[in-house]
């Protein structure tokens, strides 16, 4: 009697669950254009007390967050220094230093989304500097490579991009731009499908003539960003996180678009 109760039990909570996740959460994604929830921890993993310390030196992002939200970051960029590879090229030695700085700008990057850890790539390779690649035959400073499910940083370049924040050039923020971008093309989670729906509203910017036009006329996305879609979306990106104030105030619907699309909020910080 007993055990045909805790199968009863398991039974109606796997219910539940299919029914919030199948039909509640779809029809609260179309009412608020948001994850039904997007942070969950029951034993959140913590930072060493050096680690912490790098995230408040280098991160004004995570100092401004609320003292929930902090935990919820640091959870993350745990999660994400445990769940891929770091690999130093030409004898540049990965310091606990560099892991932080790179899970910190991923984690900034999705901190409104869900599903944050992506396995298209697994292994993170960083050079000394611009490094000559073997998949394209040229010297680059950053890559994703979706084939070999590797992401690749000049570490000279990304720290000059990490440091200097308020000249719309941050490598890390646009190679994961890259790798966020991809990932949101092909999968069906949540954050996913609503990174895609806003996508198709900021891109327009870059596919119709005259919005291009314009935006490329007025100076504030640097050339490359016309490349194509690709590079437009992390270039937008790179301006959204280093340059908000600037951004909002020339483009306020694109702005607000590119809010909705990685679910930033500004209640992060309250």
């Amino acid at each position: 009697m007993v055990f045909q109760f805790f199968v009863l039990l398991l039974f109606g909570a796997l219910l539940l669950i299919v029914i919030v996740f199948r039909i509640i959460e779809p029809a609260y994604m179309m009412v608020f254009n948001k994850p039904l929830y997007l942070y969950f921890y029951l034993f959140p993993k913590k930072l060493t007390i050096n680690q912490k310390q790098i995230l408040v030196n280098e991160f004004p992002f995570y100092q401004r967050l609320s003292e929930r939200k902090k935990i919820y970051f640091e959870h993350r960029v745990k999660e994400f220094i445990n769940h891929y590879q770091f690999i130093g090229k030409e004898g540049l030695l990965v310091t606990d230093e560099m892991k932080v700085i790179i899970a910190g700008t991923y984690t900034l990057l999705t901190f409104g989304m869900r599903d944050y850890l992506i396995d298209l790539f697994k292994t993170i390779i960083i050079y000394p500097s611009v490094y000559f690649s073997n998949a394209s035959q040229q010297y680059h400073k950053g890559e994703f490579n979706p084939i070999m499910k590797v992401v690749a940083f000049s570490w000279e370049d990304f720290v000059l991009g990490h440091k200097i924040t308020n000249d719309n050039l941050n490598l890390g923020l646009h190679e994961f731009s890259h790798v966020l971008h991809f990932h949101c093309l092909k999968s069906n989670n949540p954050s996913a499908i609503i990174f895609f729906d806003e996508f198709n509203k900021v891109v327009k910017y870059y596919n119709d003539e005259n919005l291009n036009k314009k935006l490329s006329e007025n100076g504030y996305f640097r050339e490359y960003a016309y490349e194509n879609q690709f590079e437009f979306i992390s270039v937008v990106l790179e301006h959204f996180f280093e340059t908000p104030q600037v951004f909002k105030e020339r483009y306020p619907e694109l702005y607000q678009n590119v809010c909705s699309m990685i679910n930033f909020k500004e209640d992060y910080f309250k």
